[in-house]
Formats: structure tokens, C-alpha cells, sequence
């Protein structure tokens, strides 16, 4: 159980880094566009999409630096990257077909008696 618990540690960092790489990109986009707008063609239309642009980049920041981190925790099989993980993993499954599977393979490795062990939890009984 302790390989499936650090691949999945591995794969939170992954998920994670794509997550902060994304979020990174939509700000320099952002940044770029409202640099190239200039006068009047900066309307009620343009504000929204940048401001939408800047909305989505911040939840992929924050969402991507949680990732990040609970990955390198499980990797530590610390308790509170248990709990994190399988937090993270209920959005997760909303994203076809990546997400799905990691948030499927988090449940499978953290929901049952042997990772609860690893993390000092007690057991469920049968």
C-alpha cells in the first residue's frame, strides 16, 4: 500500500504543477490583453472577460498550490494529507478523464484499511 500512496503523492504534484502552470499562463494572458487594449475599446465586455480570465486563474493557483502540496505530504504520509486528499478528490472527478480517474484512485488507495494504517488511523470494522 505504501507504492500506491506514493504514486499518488507523485501524481498530486503532477496535478498540481499543471494546475499552477495553467493558472500562470491565464494571468499572462490576461496581463497581455489588457495591455493591448487601449482608448475606448476597453468596454464593459472586455473588463468581464479579463475579469474572468483573472477569476479562473486564481482558482487555478490556489487549487493547483493545494495539490502540490498534499501530494508532497502524502509522500510524507502525513495525517492532514489524507484528509486533503480525499477533499480534493470530490471536484476532481468533475474533470473528464484525467481528474476522474485520479479522484477515483484516491478513494481506492485512502478509503481502505491498509492506508489507514500507513496514516495511523484506526481501522473500519467490516
Amino acid at each position: 500500500m505504501r507504492l500506491h500512496i506514493d504514486v499518488l503523492g507523485w501524481l498530486y504534484l503532477v496535478w498540481g504543477g499543471f494546475g499552477l502552470l495553467t493558472g500562470t499562463s491565464l494571468v499572462i494572458l490576461a496581463v497581455g490583453a489588457r495591455e493591448a487594449m487601449v482608448g475606448d475599446a476597453f468596454g464593459l465586455g472586455e473588463r468581464a472577460a479579463l475579469g474572468l480570465l483573472l477569476t479562473v486563474a486564481g482558482v487555478l493557483l490556489v487549487v493547483g498550490a493545494a495539490s502540490a502540496l498534499t501530494g508532497w505530504f502524502l509522500r510524507q504520509t502525513r495525517q492532514r494529507a489524507r484528509h486533503s486528499a480525499l477533499l480534493l478528490a470530490v471536484p476532481t472527478l468533475v474533470v473528464v478523464p484525467f481528474g476522474t480517474a485520479l479522484g477515483m484512485y484516491t478513494f481506492w488507495v485512502l478509503l481502505n484499511n491498509d492506508a489507514r494504517r500507513v496514516f495511523g488511523r484506526a481501522l473500519r470494522s467490516p
